[in-house]
Formats: C-alpha cells, sequence, structure tokens
C-alpha cells in the first residue's frame, strides 16, 4: 500500500472539500491515487462535485493577442512566479503571442521555429532569456482561433500587465453585426467563461472519456439507493446529462445573471441586433493546467539532510 502524506490528504482535502479522516480513508482505499480518491469520495456522497478550477502548480504567465477577426493564446512556463513578474519575461511572453498571431503557428514547435524580432528564432530567444534570467522557461501551448466574418474577443484575468495574466480567454463570435455589438457581447461571454470553466462548446463535444468516467460515479452512487434496476438506469442517465449540460459552454448558465443559457444570451443579442451572431468556439488557458508539480516536505527534507 502506498503511503499516505499529510500533504496528499491535505490536497484531496482542498480539491475534494472533504473531511480530512475521509480524505485518507478516500487515499487508503485508492492505493494513493489522488483522482482515484477524489472519485471514490464522489461516488460517497463525500464531495458534492469536482472542483472545477484547474491545479495551478507551473508559473509563468499566459498571454493573449487579437486583431479583427483572429486572436491567439500562448502559455509560457516558468519555475518561479517571481520570474513572471520579470519584465524581460513578461516582453517574450507578449511577443510570441504577437508572432504567433501574425505567422499563424499553431503549436508550440511551429511557434518556437518563427523568427523573432529581436533577431534569431523564438525558440533561441527563450534559451537567451534562460542564460540570462538564470531560471528554466518553457513555450508549453498555442492555440488560435478565426471566423471568417465577425470578432475575436480576448479577456485576461486578474491582468498582470496588459494581456498578461493566469486565465487566458479567446471568443469566436462569427456573423453580419457590428463589432460594437460584438466585442463587448465577447468579453462578457469570455469572463463567463474564466469564471465557469466549460469543458466544450457543446455537450456534443465533451470528451466521451469524461462522460464515462462520470457515468461509472454515478452508477456507483445510484446502485447504493436500492431502488429497481431501471430507476437506477434512469438516475445514472440522468446524472450524466445534468453533468453534460452544466460543463457545456452553450448550455451553461450565464453568470452574468445566472439563469439565461449562454446560447439564449447570444440569440437575444443577435435579435436585438437584427444581424446573425453565432458563437463558434472559444479557448481557455489556465497557467499550468494538467501539470502536477511535487510537494516536498520540507520538514522531511531538514530531517533527511540531519541525518533523523
Amino acid at each position: 500500500m502506498a503511503e499516505i502524506t499529510a500533504a496528499a490528504v491535505k490536497e484531496l482535502r482542498d480539491r475534494s472539500g472533504a473531511g480530512m479522516m475521509d480524505c485518507k480513508k478516500a487515499l487508503a482505499e485508492a492505493n494513493g491515487d489522488m483522482e482515484a480518491a477524489v472519485d471514490w469520495l464522489r461516488a460517497k456522497g463525500l464531495a458534492a462535485a469536482q472542483k472545477k478550477s484547474s491545479r495551478t502548480a507551473a508559473e509563468g504567465l499566459v498571454g493573449v493577442a487579437v486583431a479583427g477577426a483572429k486572436g491567439v493564446a500562448v502559455e509560457v512556463n516558468s519555475e518561479t512566479d517571481f520570474v513572471a513578474k520579470n519584465e524581460q519575461f513578461q516582453d517574450f511572453v507578449r511577443t510570441a503571442a504577437e508572432v504567433a498571431l501574425k505567422s499563424g503557428a499553431a503549436d508550440a514547435e511551429a511557434l518556437s521555429a518563427e523568427t523573432h524580432p529581436a533577431g534569431g528564432t523564438v525558440a533561441e530567444k527563450l534559451v537567451s532569456n534562460i542564460a540570462t534570467i538564470g531560471e528554466n522557461q518553457t513555450l508549453r501551448r498555442v492555440a488560435q482561433l478565426e471566423v471568417s466574418q465577425g470578432v475575436v474577443v480576448s479577456y485576461v484575468h486578474n491582468a498582470a500587465a496588459p494581456g498578461l495574466g493566469k486565465i487566458g480567454v479567446l471568443v469566436a463570435l462569427e456573423g453580419d453585426a457590428p463589432a460594437g455589438v460584438l466585442e463587448p457581447l465577447g468579453k462578457q461571454i469570455a469572463m463567463h467563461i474564466a469564471a465557469a470553466f466549460p469543458l466544450a462548446l457543446s455537450a456534443d463535444d465533451i470528451d466521451p472519456a469524461l462522460l464515462e468516467r462520470e457515468r461509472s460515479i454515478a452508477a456507483e452512487k445510484a446502485a447504493e439507493s436500492g431502488k429497481p434496476a431501471e430507476i437506477v438506469a434512469k438516475m445514472v442517465d440522468g446524472a450524466v446529462a445534468k453533468f453534460a449540460k452544466e460543463n457545456a459552454l452553450l448550455s451553461q448558465l450565464f453568470v452574468m445573471d445566472n439563469k439565461t443559457p449562454v446560447a439564449d444570451v447570444v440569440a437575444k443579442a443577435a435579435k436585438d441586433a437584427g444581424k446573425s451572431i453565432a458563437l463558434k468556439n472559444y479557448v481557455r488557458f489556465q497557467l499550468g493546467e494538467g501539470i502536477d508539480k511535487e510537494v516536498s516536505d520540507f520538514a522531511a527534507e531538514v530531517a533527511a539532510a540531519a541525518g533523523a
């Protein structure tokens, strides 16, 4: 059995909101696997829901840049938050976004090979920054959005500098409505996306593996109800449908009023303007999401160094 550390229990408690002893038991049942422990707690009804906030272990910045009907988001990681406040690092992220916007580079590898305005490639400039700043940095990912007619709107939550922060959002609105209508609508939707963390544009776009995971959790929970099999099956289907509705952008309740689906907000804006408006796609980059950073036990390290 894997050793259950206090740090792991605390992390699970932070993620699930469950009690300390329940978290410890969940980790033991899951043999130390954090994701399995979260599922165990949810199946037992000890965690109301999986938290939507991503784990943001990595440091650095997300940068966004837009020009009319086109937009780009980039993420550049650093080892410490201190470097993220460095003007040289901020300038690199800002310039990388601008280069991606102009070149159309759609991934980190393509952007790395593009020419940097200061000379050399983007990758070579990054290597130079690492040498002068003295800390490792990585161009992690790039995403592009473009519409044939309309706008791409950007939003950075709690911006560290213009166009730079820890959560960057792009919203692609297509249609013949004027920019004066599309841009404020796009900004509000982008703010919603930053807060509500949708998993996909529509329910049909949600990763089937995520839906299957929810189905497994719902099935285990429903099985404990003791109800007939046909009722259990309906309970499971209902739970999965609810999950999909709450995590698809178009069906989420708009954070501005918490009662109108985002799709209806877009439809009303189009009706009021007497023009066509369609929410075609979005990008949401949250710094470090999906990256796990090893949590060290400082006291244990000191004790080990002292030979304790």
